[in-house]
């Protein structure tokens, strides 16, 4: 059940690290804002580059004291599981080839984890985390932001509650123009390196937001794809967008794009789920709206904190409808149910929670490596492993 951010602050302040989110990363900023929106963590350690001199500078610049500005993730694992008021969590905001190694890292020392998707850059990698997790007595949490939002929540719901009937038909798709042509920040290099990034490009970056975000929704399980995937920008060694048809268990259908060579699109997000009685349609750039239509009605807006919005999901909002809510607040929904969760876990309580899990993270590197696969056999439909 979602957690009611407006009753999350009763709890105690939970100490947070990060590894990766220094000078000039977009990801780690967000991660920390989302962090202490809701007033539940207090960033006080981090290893925050690769590079030493720039980890330290960012370290000093965000305010972190000498003895918790650490130069590598392997020293800060150590020294914060030794230390007496060490840190309860780490978010790991690196590229995706360091995921496993600082994952493991702080995973055997007993510190729970708050992971960037995709999980990892390999599907070896990813199966053996899901090892490493499991044997743990530290928690795993993937930040896939978008199953934070409120109207998201409440398409699951209403599916789950049967209104659409029967899911047939699922269309997801990430649109965005950023590497139309060849880009030399720091973002897009290791984005479009497959040694930093992993085989897929696109597809690894939003295509797995995409493909989450569909069976998040629908509570359907993907058993098989056929992609077509494209490098259009000269010499790039990695996917820049994607069609994927999917076969879903129970008989849906669905069609999945990825792309980020499309021009007037910025981090267009859409997902539409068509049963035997109705339908839903949702996208990121309008989140607070959600279209439900029931076959042979008029449609209908249910508005984020507004009339039809289920009460389980309403606890995830903290303004009257009207007034925007979006990314930070979705990514601010998953870390304050990480500290509940966090929380509920240290008094023996298990219960399963709405967050991403190394699982979910697996079956996003799962269809990742199935995406590539396919296409390297002519589109081949390949069948994902339950």
């Amino acid at each position: 059940m979602p957690i009611d951010a407006s009753t999350a602050r009763r709890n105690r302040t939970l100490k947070l690290g990060m590894v990766g989110g220094g000078k000039d990363a977009f990801i780690g900023a967000v991660h920390r804002i989302a962090a202490r929106l809701d007033g539940r963590y207090e960033f006080v350690a981090g290893a925050l580059s690769s590079n030493p001199e720039k980890a330290r500078a960012s370290g000093e610049e965000l305010g972190l004291s000498m003895d918790r500005n650490y130069t590598s993730f392997e020293e800060m694992a150590a020294a914060e599981a030794a230390r007496s008021d060490g840190i309860d969590a780490v978010s790991i905001v690196t590229p995706n080839h360091v995921h496993f190694p600082a994952a493991k890292a702080f995973l055997d020392h007993g510190i729970h984890v708050i992971c960037d998707k995709p999980l990892t850059s390999t599907l070896e990698d990813a199966a053996k985390l899901v090892s490493v997790a499991e044997r743990s007595d530290a928690m795993f949490f993937l930040t896939h932001n978008y199953t934070g939002y409120p109207m998201v929540r409440q398409a699951r719901e209403m599916v789950e509650a049967g209104l659409l009937g029967k899911i047939r038909v699922i269309q997801v798709e990430y649109a965005q123009d950023w590497l139309t042509v060849e880009e030399t920040n720091k973002q897009a290099q290791w984005r479009t390196d497959p040694k930093r990034s992993g085989a897929g490009g696109s597809i690894g970056d939003i295509g797995t937001h995409a493909f989450n975000l569909a069976s998040f929704a629908s509570g359907l399980e993907l058993e098989s794809l056929s992609a077509d995937l494209q490098s259009f920008v000269p010499g790039r060694l990695v996917d820049d967008n994607a069609h994927i048809l999917l076969r879903y268990n129970g008989g849906a259908r669905g069609m999945l794009w990825c792309s980020q060579v499309a021009p007037g699109n910025e981090n267009g997000l859409k997902l539409r789920l068509y049963g035997e009685s109705g339908g839903l349609e949702w996208e990121q750039e309008n989140p607070n709206n959600l279209y439900f239509t029931r076959f042979g009605e008029p449609r209908q807006i249910i508005t984020r904190g507004g009339a039809g919005m289920n009460a389980t999901v309403s606890g995830t909002t903290r303004i009257p409808p009207g007034h925007p809510e979006g990314y930070l607040e979705g990514f601010a929904n998953l870390y304050s149910e990480i500290a509940d969760a966090i929380e509920a876990a240290s008094a023996g309580d298990h219960t399963a929670h709405l967050i991403p899990s190394v699982y979910d993270g697996l079956a996003g590197v799962a269809f990742v490596t199935a995406c590539v696969e396919s296409f390297r056999n002519d589109s081949a439909w390949v069948n994902i492993p339950s």
